[in-house]
Parts: structure tokens; C-alpha cells; sequence
């Protein structure tokens, strides 16, 4: 399995509605695909101080690295990959990706 887990600073001036909505399309997008275990998401709460630029982010679970691979190239993948970074502060450099492979 592998957990992809992915970090967002959001611009200060995107809105909550605009988060919402963003995170609620990918978790849409995510889960139609085959190999998808789930997806989670929501605010960053930094109980131990150690992320306060992280403003949101999610994980999702996929059953092996062919379907993280075909969720990576998927075209709604991509578009919804540019409207993330349309939100975030300096845009894909806003964005913090790893991916952990896990014992099954």
C-alpha cells in the first residue's frame, strides 16, 4: 500500500469556500478510481509546532503504485492538481508530496 500524502500552504487570501471546494474534488475524483483505498483530508492542526505554514492537507491510499501512477497521469488529476496550486502560496512550491510505502 502506499500512503500519498500531500501538504498545502493556501494563499492567505483563498477563501474557505475555495478550500473546500478544491479538497471536496479531489476526494470526489480520488475515490471514482480503481485502487483508491480512501482519502482524508482537513486542516492542519500543528499540535506540536512543527508545521505552522501548513495550512491543510490529505492522504490517500492506494493499493499498490500502478494505481497512484494512474491517478498521476489521469487528466483530471492534472487540472485539479493546477487549480490546487492557483491556491496556494507560490503555487506548486505551496505543495508538499510523499508518498510512504507500507506494509500491507
Amino acid at each position: 500500500m502506499i500512503l500519498h500524502c500531500v501538504f498545502c500552504t493556501f494563499r492567505a487570501d483563498t477563501d474557505t469556500d475555495a478550500r473546500k471546494a478544491i479538497l471536496s474534488d479531489l476526494t470526489r475524483f480520488g475515490l471514482s478510481l480503481e485502487g483508491v483505498l480512501g482519502f482524508d483530508h482537513g486542516a492542519n492542526a500543528d499540535y506540536e509546532g512543527k508545521s505552522p505554514q501548513i495550512t491543510d492537507g490529505f492522504v490517500i491510499r492506494f493499493r499498490d503504485r500502478q494505481a497512484l501512477a494512474t491517478y498521476a497521469e489521469h487528466p483530471t488529476h492534472k487540472a485539479l492538481g493546477a487549480r490546487l496550486c492557483d491556491l496556494c502560496e507560490g503555487g506548486a512550491d505551496g505543495i508538499l508530496v510523499v508518498d510512504l510505502v507500507c506494509a500491507k
